[in-house]
């Protein structure tokens, strides 16, 4: 790095880059990301910069000069950090920084098995995007290598989508220390467009700077030489000299410094406790035992004085550098620093000192604090210990469950084998396993703990979470009879017994057993006042779905409606099994769109309040799936997107298919039929990874059998449909749940030449239609296939008013305009050509209008034919950029932002999610030219600035 780069760097009017401070020379380049984001910020921007580097190579101090930079703004200053001692605590470095301990408070109501992380994630949106409307905001995070799994979850979740507020983030790690999760989150923060900033080592010119500054003087050749073992290292190259100094191993003579004794790097390893006292020393050494950050009343209670008595030592650290204050605690200058004095105390001290602080920390009631000291210190029956892990491990369990398993199984380490309670503990690893998704490990588990312990409620309570974590995880027989056995005890917990017979229901319906599942349904529900209320929601959920797969759907709705009821005034573990969820299900496939759209909102509700994870994503799916249904292929992208990142993020792959069948059938409606293939293979994949069971198998299935048609012709597409063709119970449920499945197999079966198989659709679709008359959308689906097998115009024609579907209107209006060409010689002009041409005119609007771009391909094509050529019907009839190019939903997202509402308001005026408002809102900057809220509200034309509802 040559000198010109140390020239500073401006932000706003007057604040300079600290180019000149000893331990920052030689550090231009790497601040100039931080001065453009601080420009960003004022400017009403947003963005990231991400900053690593070894140990002592000035994060923490770049952190604290962009802060002060901040600070002389009007921007806003938040400050966190993570803690070794403190990473067992979920979101600590998030809510030090907002200084918001509530957002950690539990709802009394939602019980043990709530998994709260997403709802965590919306708290947080709401809270940031509350404090940046306030004015702009610059947030640092140091320490991140300690960062525990919530904060990184909200960090890869959020960062993303708050870039266009003036919010700015520098997160800040150590290399290769901690938690590899956090080089993910900074791989994905970079791919999102964050900044980052590798601190190596100092060049010799900016290390001969800093000798200069600490010293007083030109550095002398044998000065340079000690400083070249520091390696560049900022902190140990300033340590090293600034005691050097103060031993006085240095002399000054004619502007120069040089050496009046040998010395090394190592000798800045005694500066912090050069010339301290040694009750200093003393106070220290416990301080550090604490963390690197520490309350002084706790150290007062520790070390077993009165505060008052420690304020000579404090004071003493503090004037010597070796403790700062930080707010309303004192924190060790840095890392480096804290190691060296918690390294002094030998380890039985230390073990000992820990174990009190454990101690300390739980008669408070810090029960997590208290828990990361005793999972260090602990030996195997301390009592004391364990009751501090145990209650830690509850604590953070909705939370975090990562961090509850390391708490639960470091107890288990700890319990002996006679140890009663070491059912209770193996219960907390198994639920806090099955939180985290690891299955196989929390099955394992319960089987090992039911083998060696007697019979009790504990081992009840340990057959029902074993039944339940088989059913997870894809075992659904195994799960049954588990379950059945545990039914079969005498003197069972009521509230046990509901639990368990709910497990069985869901696991019947999952093993598609209806024979055994009607019979159990009927005894609960005619014993109503004999079962709890988890009982009676598993009766009605069995006996819907054995409904709808009859074709039965006022029967269907009846019971599905009072599952929901039922669940909705009862119990908490009854509002865990989610009856919503089938009932939109249902809703979306008789094309209920407005009432599916509310029962979605309530569900995620519920699935944020209630649990359990493998259902926290299924709400961004099932929206999803309106979107799509309702011809909104972008909110139907964005909610498919969100749904399976939080899949991931959560290991909760129950609804997965489904957001992978959608993006499948956008592709393929696109044109990208080997994107759609992708997500074929994606779904078969997911569905040989037995992650457990797998909703929306069938009609992933006819997903799959769109895009085999699409490569390969209707065979293919026939033999991935095989049973669908085959079996009537399996056509019906196909029927049932997707309403342009009826007429888009009976075309495939006419053009791969099956008129038999195409005849059992039509004639299934039509009994359907004839036994649910309060349907609509069945009779359009009915008539629609009805109109191609037997080439009906009036079918067709009823099927394209009728159907709710606009994809399936479309289609029918387009295969009445190919039946009224049929038998016309091509370039004849007659009353069926003319009318063929306005039904393909009206197919190519409605395509375009939903993005089925390679439908309306199809349909030019078709024209073409007749003599007719019309422009291209496509989103490119708008200009690329500019406020005409956006869509009519972007312009709502738009005006609805310019007037100053936040993304989550605007979800609730136009029932979108956050994530689809923040995708829309990326696209209205890009087709403007523009980076934020701010510019966006200046240059929204009059119009634009009252939005209707969207």
């Amino acid at each position: 790095m040559n000198q010109g780069d140390n020239r500073p760097y401006t932000v706003g009017a007057d604040t300079e880059a600290p180019l000149s401070q000893p331990g920052w020379r030689g550090r231009a380049r790497e601040w100039r990301p931080v001065a453009a984001l601080l420009r960003a910020i004022e400017t009403g921007q947003g963005g990231v910069v991400l900053v690593e580097g070894c140990s002592g190579m000035g994060k923490t101090l770049l952190l604290r000069k962009a802060t002060e930079a901040a600070l002389r703004t009007e921007i806003a200053v938040a400050h966190g950090a993570a803690d070794e001692l403190g990473r067992l605590a979920p979101l600590a470095p998030l809510v030090t920084a907002l200084d918001e301990p509530a957002l950690m408070s539990p709802d009394p109501t939602t019980g043990s098995a709530a998994d709260l992380r997403l709802a965590l994630v919306e708290r947080l949106r709401a809270l940031l995007e509350e404090r940046v409307g306030r004015g702009p905001i610059l947030i640092t995070l140091d320490d991140l290598h300690w960062a525990d799994p919530t904060t990184q979850l909200v960090l890869r979740s959020l960062l993303p989508e708050l870039t266009s507020y003036p919010l700015g983030w520098i997160l800040a790690r150590t290399s290769a220390i901690g938690d590899p999760g956090v080089e993910r989150l900074f791989e994905l923060l970079e791919r999102e467009g964050a900044d980052r900033i590798i601190l190596g080592p100092l060049d010799d010119l900016a290390v001969a700077e800093i000798a200069f500054d600490t010293l007083g003087a030109a550095p002398g050749p044998d000065i340079l030489e000690m400083a070249a073992e520091a390696k560049g290292n900022p902190f140990l190259l300033v340590e090293m000299l600034r005691t050097c100094k103060l031993e006085g191993m240095v002399k000054v003579a004619g502007g120069s410094a040089r050496l009046t004794s040998p010395a090394s790097v190592q000798v800045g390893a005694r500066s912090p406790l050069v010339g301290l006292s040694a009750p200093t020393r003393r106070l220290i050494q416990v301080a550090g035992i604490l963390g690197r950050s520490f309350s002084v009343d706790d150290l007062a209670e520790l070390i077993g004085e009165p505060v008052d008595a420690l304020l000579p030592g404090l004071a003493e650290a503090v004037r010597a550098g070796i403790v700062v204050p930080a707010v309303d605690r004192l924190t060790f200058r840095h890392d480096l620093l804290w190691r060296v004095v918690t390294d002094m105390i030998s380890e039985p001290v230390r073990t000992a000192l820990q174990r009190q602080a454990g101690c300390m920390l739980m008669r408070r009631g810090a029960v997590v604090p208290a828990a990361a000291h005793f999972m260090r210190c602990a030996r195997i029956g301390d009592t004391r210990a364990l009751d501090g892990l145990d209650r830690a491990a509850q604590a953070v369990l909705p939370y975090s469950p990562q961090s509850a398993v390391d708490l639960a199984m470091r107890a288990l380490e700890l319990t002996g084998a006679a140890d009663p309670d070491l059912l209770a503990r193996t219960a907390t690893a198994v639920e806090a396993l099955t939180a985290a998704g690891r299955l196989t490990e929390a099955i394992e588990s319960a089987r090992a703990a039911l083998r060696r312990a007697p019979p009790g409620p504990w081992t009840d309570r340990m057959r029902c979470e074993l039944a339940s974590v088989l059913l997870q995880s894809g075992r659904a027989a195994e799960a049954v009879a588990e379950a059945e056995g545990l039914l079969a005890q005498h003197g069972l917990d009521d509230e046990l017994r509901g639990v368990t017979e709910l497990t069985v229901f869901h696991g019947l319906l999952a093993l598609h057993d209806f024979g055994r599942g009607r019979a159990r349904a009927n005894a609960v529900l005619t014993d109503r006042a004999g079962h709890k209320d988890t009982a009676l929601v598993g009766a009605l959920l069995l006996k819907s779905h054995i409904a709808w797969e009859e074709a039965r759907a006022a029967d269907a709705f009846r019971d599905v409606h009072e599952a929901v009821r039922v669940a909705s005034t009862g119990s908490a573990a009854a509002r865990r099994a989610h009856p919503r969820l089938f009932l939109i299900r249902c809703l979306l496939g008789v094309g209920w769109y407005a009432e599916a759209e509310s029962v979605i909102q309530a569900a995620a509700a519920d699935s944020e309040t209630y649990g359990p994870t493998s259902h926290v994503a299924s709400p961004a799916f099932f929206r999803a799936c309106l979107s799509l249904a309702t011809g909104r292929p972008d909110d139907a992208a964005a909610e498919a997107g969100a749904g399976l990142k939080a899949t991931e993020e959560m290991g909760a792959y129950a609804y997965a298919l489904l957001g992978l069948a959608i993006l499948a059938i956008l592709e393929l409606r696109r044109g990208n039929v080997e994107a759609a293939a992708g997500h074929i293979e994606h779904i078969e994949a997911k569905q040989l990874a037995a992650h457990g069971p797998m909703y929306g198998s069938v009609w992933s299935t006819w997903v799959g059998a769109l895009v085999s048609e699409a490569q390969s012709g209707p065979e293919r597409a026939m033999e991935a449909l095989d049973t669908c063709y085959s079996d009537l119970r399996t056509r019906r449920w196909m029927l049932m749940l997707e309403p342009n499945a009826a007429a888009w197999m009976t075309r495939t079966a006419l053009a791969a030449g099956r008129r038999s198989a195409a005849t059992r659709i039509v004639e299934t679709a039509r009994q359907i239609a004839h036994d649910n008359p309060g349907f609509p959308s069945l009779a359009a689906s009915a008539a629609h296939a009805h109109g191609i097998l037997h080439g009906d115009a009036t079918a067709l024609a009823q099927a394209a008013a009728h159907h709710s579907d606009p994809w399936g209107a479309a289609s029918a209006a387009e295969d009445l305009g190919v039946l009224l060409i049929s038998d016309v010689p091509d370039g004849a002009c007659d009353s069926d050509t003319k009318a063929a041409i306005a039904r393909f005119d009206e197919a190519a609007d409605g395509y375009v209008k939903i993005g089925a771009l390679r439908d309306a391909a199809r349909t030019r094509a078709r024209l073409r034919k007749l003599g007719v050529r019309r422009r291209h019907w496509t989103y490119a009839d708008r200009p690329d950029t500019g406020w005409d190019s956006l869509t009519d939903t972007e312009r709502s997202v738009a005006a609805f932002v310019s007037q100053g509402l936040t993304n989550r308001q605007v979800a609730t005026q136009m029932f979108l999610s956050p994530h689809t408002v923040s995708f829309h809102l990326r696209q209205v900057f890009r087709k403007l030219g523009i980076t934020s809220r701010v510019e966006l509200a200046r240059n929204a034309p009059p119009q634009e600035t009252s939005a209707n509802d969207g």
